[in-house]
């Protein structure tokens, strides 16, 4: 079968998205597909990498260092390029740019599956004013990609829910997974200080500032903390800034490549910060977990969904509750709290995810989702 991956934002200092196409990508390849990703550039090239064949369009520029594949010409260019590659299955990673090409794969009998990796309402909220009913018009939207795509994955029951309000008519829950030898608990030497780590790409809607000021709430308590801070974003100034003036122990790492060096960063923490309240999934949060670091997530979105007894907690959007939650892991012997985050990690490998898309490129799988 010839799986030909769709997707914009993807690019050098992408997180998740990249993250989760590569893995998917080495995966139908070992199981003896063929694929074929295709993302935005500054110009057109082809090369093949561990996973097959890869493919730029040119996109054009937008904010964070992206590209999208969203003029006339690259939009024409995309059309014979899908015509040449003549797949078996079209896996789109945008729900707003690259709708078009789930109805070219409905004209010729070519499956088309949505792989959703945000959801609608929760990305608009924090960019329209409050007031505006976001339900509706992201109701109307999921409609149309459910009449347009064969099938729609989603990786979270937070994810699932915007589609299962409009009665998707094909919804898969495919959760994602984590790589767990490169993400994996490493002995770190005991330090009379309690380290924080935040990774994550530094914008307002994942509340990157939160951290500093648990850590500041933490240090006004009288306990001895540091915050490491893994990734980049426009927000990285202002907090840079907000650090030094209040004199606060932060470390800034800026946009790592080397995801080795993430694992060794995440498996000398003793806690992990994830405070984005509208997070799909959280794979930051798996990979924290894989290097045996408990973690304190936000009290909704879907990060919540990966925690277990003694390996995290939720909190609420306050720097006071994520402080408490901190303190109450730190309470649970070191032992206990790193074999359970690492427990917990390993019922979400790589393969298990590759299994489950599979099965929707090939209409094997079992349709449908419902709430745990």
């Amino acid at each position: 079968m010839r799986i030909v991956q769709l997707a914009n934002f993807h690019g050098p200092a992408s997180g998740g998205l990249r993250t989760a196409l590569d893995a998917l990508g080495r995966g139908y390849a070992a199981a003896g597909h063929e694929r074929v990703l295709v993302t935005p550039g500054p110009r057109y090239g082809e090369w093949h990498d561990e996973a097959g064949l890869r493919v730029t369009l040119p996109g054009i520029r937008v904010g964070g260092g992206y590209r999208l594949i969203c003029s006339p010409l690259a939009l024409r260019a995309l059309r014979t390029l899908l015509g040449r590659l003549a797949p078996d299955s079209v896996e789109v990673s945008d729900k707003l740019t690259l709708v078009h090409a789930a109805r070219w794969a409905r004209a010729r009998d070519v499956r088309a599956v949505l792989l959703s990796h945000e959801r609608l309402d929760a990305i608009l909220a924090p960019r329209l004013p409050a007031r505006l009913p976001l339900g509706l018009p992201a109701d109307a939207w999921n409609r149309r990609l459910t009449g347009a795509f064969d099938a729609v994955v989603a990786a979270s029951a937070f994810s699932c829910a915007e589609f299962a309000r409009v009665a998707a008519p094909a919804l898969y829950r495919v959760p994602l997974g984590v790589d767990l030898d490169v993400f994996a608990p490493a002995g770190t030497a005991p330090e009379p200080v309690v380290r924080l780590v935040y990774a994550g790409r530094l914008s307002a809607e994942k509340y990157p500032r939160h951290p500093l000021e648990t850590l500041r709430v933490l240090l006004r308590r009288g306990v001895p903390a540091r915050l490491d801070v893994l990734g980049d974003g426009p927000e990285r100034g202002r907090l840079e800034r907000r650090a030094y003036e209040a004199g606060l122990p932060v470390r800034f790492h800026g946009h790592m490549t080397d995801r080795r060096a993430v694992a060794r960063a995440l498996a000398r923490a003793d806690v992990a910060l994830a405070p984005c309240p509208v997070e799909s999934f959280g794979l930051s949060v798996l990979e924290a977990l894989a290097c045996g670091t408990p973690v304190v997530t936000a009290d909704t979105g879907a990060a919540p969904e990966l925690l277990a007894p003694e390996a995290g907690l939720t909190a609420a959007a306050s720097p006071e509750a994520t402080a408490d939650a901190v303190t109450r892991l730190l309470a649970v012997p070191e032992s206990r709290r790193r074999t359970a985050a690492r427990k917990r990690a390993e019922e979400f490998p790589w393969g298990r995810t590759v299994r489950g898309m599979l099965a929707v490129h090939t209409r094997s799988g079992e349709r449908r989702f419902s709430h745990p």
